[in-house]
Formats: C-alpha cells, structure tokens, sequence
C-alpha cells in the first residue's frame, strides 16, 4: 500500500514515499523526547537574577601572585618597615662586632733601611725602648707609696707622680699585676699604700696567700690595699665561645683585659704591671686593635728579645720591624715612655749584641687621660 504524499520544491509537487517520510520525522521526534527528560533539570532563574546550579568559573589573571592579607597582619608598607628595621639591627650587631675586634689593625711600619737589615732595624728599636719620652719630676719608686724627686740610680720600674696622672684622692683606684715570678712584690706593695683596689694575677701560684684565689673573679670594692689573688693569666685571643660572664666567674684560667675588667667591673686600671714572658708582643696587639689601652693610665711591662715571642713568626729582620709597630701602636694610643730598665743578659733573636740586653723593663703613663 502506497501512502501519498506531496512535497513543494522547485519543480513543483513530488510524490513521496512513506519510508522516506519516517526519517524526515525521526529527528523531531527525539528532540522532543530530550527536552521532556531534561527540562525539569535546567537552572531555574532565582530572585537575584542568578540561575540556580550554574557552573561556577575562575578568572586567572596574569599579574603578579600576591599572599591574601589576613586579618590583623601587617601590611606591604609594614613588612617593608620591618625589613628595614632588621637591615638596620643586623648592621648595628656588626658595629658592636667591630668595635669588639678592633676598629683598626696594627699598622705595620716601613723598613728601617731602603732594604730589610738586621742592624738598622734593631738600632731604630733599642732607640725607641731606651729613650724616654716624658720627664717626670715627682715619681714613684718600688716599694714606696710617697712621691719623690727621680733617684739617682736606676730603678727597676718607676710610675710617674705628677698630680695630672694620678687618680684623685677621693676617687677610685685599680691596680692589676700579672705575674708568675714574684717580680712584682714592690709593685703590689707601692699600690697596696696607695689605697688603691689590688688584683694579683698568677695561673701557676696554688699557695698564694690573701682575699680570694681561684679561677674566679672577685673584687675587694671598699677594701683599699688588700690584694685579690686569682689564678687566672691574660690571653690576646678572642674566645671561641663567648658565655655571659660574671663578676665571680669568667669561665676560664687565661682571659683578654677586656673581658677581665668587665668581669670585675672597671671601666679603668690606673696602674698595671705585667711580665708575660714573651706573650707581651701579641698581647699589646690585641690592646691597641681593641683601644683597650684607652682603659690603662700606667703601665709597667718586661720586653723579652731573645726570641720572637708566642705566634710570632718571619725573618729576623721582620720580627725586629713587627716589634717596633707594636712600640709605634702603644705611642699612638697615647703612652709615653717615662723610664727604661735592663735587663740581663745580651741575646737578641738568638744573636749574641754586646750593646743589647735580652728584656727591658719599661714604665709608660697614658697622656690621654
């Protein structure tokens, strides 16, 4: 059986087949059945214009990423102060750091001669250590706490007396002794009559007698003329673990000044006696890298020659120069040499100088005080 139909082209009227009618209609048909099944499942539109259940989509952006400023933390002008307020913290620790290890370095000399001789250097040395700087006319002699007229002989040591050296009458004094031969009982005697606060440094005497003896610091504040024992010596070193020190314990038997004076709590020694058996050299370094000869008003120290002394090191022409610029850095850190004493015996790096000794007691006074 035939179903007619008609189609309306161009040509007119066609006549149509029902087999190829059913496929015209098939796709009307299943789009209908779609939006049946799906239509309860579109977005509805709420009140706000938004349709319910819609997709939600991310804006990416190509600036810079930026951290989301919770609540209460600072802002970018805030964290920008901070870092600079870091910056400057950090460079004040480096200030106090420098100011521990020295604003400035030995200045090392130039050489006697156009070229390095053993000769010149050691005249341009003995020179300086026998040669006083400063006259003085009222002086203290070993052992005596009055102040006189210069002997007539030469004393071991000698400490100037003129009234602008010395410490008021009504004030403070401090003296410090470092030494393990028992060279410095005239000295510890003169500032024991001064009145002044005595603190007696040997590592080696086990049977000193006085206040205090050990390892540890203490201090006789009030108590002018007793001598504080303390097996302790001094060190040019800077300790590799720097621990909070207190006034009864440094933490250790070997010590720089500084550390020293801090621990007892003096800001200045007004007079200071040392024989350090050839530790002198590197221990005078330290004080004038660290100006902690601006802290010492007197000073009364042995120089040993007859050999280079404790990590000292070079030809002999250039310790001869090395020692000269440490002499050089004392004068420039306002000590003058005001007497000079011989020593025994006339070896000098190992040389054998008639007109040489092998150590120089020498007495300095700080000018800048």
């Amino acid at each position: 059986m035939q179903t007619c139909a008609r189609w309306l082209g161009r040509g007119g009227i066609i006549p149509l087949r029902s087999g190829t009618l059913l496929l015209l209609l098939v796709p009307p048909v299943l789009l209908a059945l779609q939006l049946l099944v799906a239509g309860p499942r579109l977005p509805r539109v709420t009140g706000s214009g938004e349709r319910e259940g819609a997709v939600a989509f991310s804006v990416i952006s190509i600036e810079p990423e930026r951290e989301p400023r919770q609540r209460g933390s600072p802002s970018r002008e805030e964290e920008e102060g901070d870092r600079r307020e870091g910056t400057r913290a950090y460079e004040d620790e480096n200030e106090v750091l420098s100011r521990q290890m020295g604003p400035r370095t030995l200045e090392v000399q130039p050489w006697a001669e156009d070229k390095p001789s053993f000769t010149a250097e050691l005249n341009r040395l003995l020179t300086y250590i026998t040669r006083p700087q400063l006259n003085c006319s009222r002086v203290l002699s070993p052992g005596r706490a009055e102040a006189s007229q210069p002997p007539a002989d030469s004393p071991h040591w000698l400490l100037c007396a003129e009234d602008w050296l010395l410490p008021a009458a009504d004030g403070p004094c401090v003296a410090y002794s470092f030494s393990m031969d028992g060279g410095d009982a005239e000295f510890l005697k003169t500032v024991s009559g001064l009145g002044c606060e005595v603190h007696s440094f040997d590592p080696s005497n086990s049977n000193a007698s006085g206040r205090h003896l050990g390892n540890g610091l203490a201090s006789n504040h009030g108590d002018g003329g007793v001598v504080s024992q303390h097996k302790m010596w001094l060190e040019w070193r800077a300790a590799r673990k720097r621990k909070h020190k207190t006034r009864d314990n440094l933490g250790g038997v070997s010590q720089r000044l500084a550390d020293i004076m801090a621990a007892l709590g003096h800001h200045t020694v007004h007079f200071l006696y040392a024989n350090l058996l050839s530790a002198e050299w590197r221990v005078f370094q330290n004080w004038i890298e660290t100006e902690t000869l601006q802290s010492v008003q007197h000073l009364v120290a042995t120089v040993h020659l007859q050999w280079a002394g404790f990590e000292v090191g070079g030809t002999d022409e250039e310790v001869l120069r090395y020692w000269f610029s440490v002499l050089q850095g004392l004068h420039a850190s306002g000590l003058k040499l005001v007497h000079s004493s011989a020593g025994e015996g006339h070896s000098v790096l190992k040389h054998t100088v008639a007109d040489a000794h092998s150590s120089y007691t020498l007495s300095w006074v700080n000018t800048r005080h």
